[in-house]
């Protein structure tokens, strides 16, 4: 399964090296509560308005947030496109990981000369 995450290509094998700074993923949770405006996140976090901005920036060219205009400010949201991408992957790697786990419980399994064949 291929799947094309922006984010991945600008960090390398990082994977979720947007979320990797406690920051980014503050910013990240306060939207999955709700949109906000860069003033409302400021408000809620111990940083400046120009540092919410640039994390917000980060998140946005990485396909995570995106922003629609209300007024003289800008709301930023989760972006569902980014979120389902970010999910399949995922998915995908926890799917991988279950199946080496499933092929290694077999392998223990069958090397054990205490169990029994039935």
């Amino acid at each position: 399964m291929r799947i094309h995450l922006p984010f991945v290509e600008g960090y390398g094998d990082t994977g979720l090296g947007l979320l990797g700074d406690p920051t980014r993923r503050a910013i990240f949770q306060l939207l999955a509560r709700r949109p906000c405006s860069v003033q409302e996140l400021a408000d809620q976090l111990p940083i400046s308005r120009p540092a919410v901005s640039q994390h917000l920036r980060v998140l946005k060219d990485g396909g995570l947030v995106v922003s629609h205009a209300e007024g003289a400010r800008r709301i930023y949201h989760l972006n569902p496109q980014g979120l389902t991408a970010l999910r399949a992957w995922l998915d995908s790697v926890w799917g991988d990981a279950l199946t080496s786990f499933h092929k290694a419980a077999e392998a223990a399994a069958s090397s054990d000369p205490e169990q029994e064949t039935p």
